[in-house]
């Protein structure tokens, strides 16, 4: 069917082939100057002087208060990453607020608190805003839109080769997994907490090796399977990942189990996936690990030509398993 019949359904926001399928079909073909671009986390606005990077995202996280964080310092921290991981510096930020009726004053505080003290940590400001209040049961609390702009002196999107490495920085599905924890229907315990933090300052740390990294993201919704995907679409070449080699904390393995869900598609807001030239991915790795956000850094896979277009990954029982990106993201309302 195709999408101009079908209506919205929760998985066209998740991340996975529904979303790539309504922003290609709907909003690329409106909007964009060219239609077969590469679809990045930041635009790059070549301006006479300097380039800009510019990023906008929306966030309907539930619940609004997670371990490890809340919807305010996933909205800063989440606009910084994506400026980050395209090579720009964030400088400026704004705030867009979608607010129900009845909610509580005391919540709203605490989360443009919470937005103040992400904004300093990852050193950006957040000059403009917009508040909208609509009718009781028209939204869900409250949700967040943040825009975001850098300068971008260098620009990580580059070509892909054979034999180019696959960097982590740290256990994945953290945030994911913290979530669906704190979601009150579950009713389950744990000590997880979410990973969100502002990836700004790793990523400075990285810039005498930018000449070297090929591509960088942050393995937001669809996680690292969907990011992985991303970077081989379009090319005839593979990545090839190794289980033993992906960092995963016990309790997000446990949960994930519990759950029936698979870790390597569930977010982080706090990590980064890169790409390197081959024979740099140790040498990336060491000066990653010096970085709080980096300490758990390794090497996970490499660009094959076997699999065109396709991520395997080698299983810890000697087997092959592809990892498609999905239809549907399994896990909604996470950002």
């Amino acid at each position: 069917m195709a999408i101009a019949d079908e209506k919205i359904l929760l998985g066209h926001g998740s991340g996975g082939k529904l979303m790539h399928q309504l922003i290609r079909e709907v909003m690329v073909r409106e909007f964009a100057a060219d239609p077969s671009a590469r679809l990045l986390d930041s635009a790059i606005l070549k301006l006479e002087t300097r380039n800009l990077a510019f990023t906008t995202d929306t966030y309907t996280v539930k619940p609004l208060f997670f371990p490890g964080g809340d919807i305010g310092k996933l909205a800063v921290c989440g606009t910084v990453n994506d400026l980050s991981v395209v090579g720009a510096t964030p400088l400026f930020l704004s705030c867009g607020l979608v607010i129900e009726e009845g909610f509580e004053m005391s919540l709203l505080r605490k989360v443009v608190r919470s937005m103040k003290r992400a904004a300093e940590r990852a050193g950006v400001k957040i000059v403009t805003g917009d508040t909208k209040v609509v009718e009781r049961g028209s939204c869900d609390g409250l949700f967040v839109n943040t825009a975001g702009v850098g300068y971008a002196e260098t620009f990580l999107d580059g070509e892909i080769e054979v034999g180019d490495e696959v960097i982590v920085s740290g256990t994945l599905g953290d945030h994911g997994m913290a979530i669906m924890a704190a979601r009150a229907d579950f009713g389950i315990e744990t000590k997880l907490h979410s990973d969100c933090a502002p990836v700004n300052g790793l990523v400075e740390s990285l810039k005498p090796f930018f000449p070297r990294i090929r591509l960088m993201r942050d393995p937001t919704r669809g996680g690292l399977a969907t990011v992985l995907n991303e970077f081989v679409e379009g090319t005839n070449l593979g990545i090839l990942v190794d289980e033993e080699s992906i960092p995963l904390k016990r309790g997000v393995a446990a949960l994930s189990e519990l759950l029936g869900l698979d870790p390597l598609y569930s977010p982080n807001e706090g990590r980064v996936v890169l790409v390197c030239s081959e024979g740099f991915g140790e040498a990336l790795v060491r000066r990653m690990r010096f970085h709080r956000l980096g300490k758990r850094s390794v090497v996970i896979g490499k660009v094959v030509a076997d699999y065109p277009g396709k991520v395997c990954m080698t299983t810890k029982a000697g087997g092959t398993r592809i990892l498609d990106m999905l239809v549907s993201d399994q896990l909604p309302r996470i950002c």
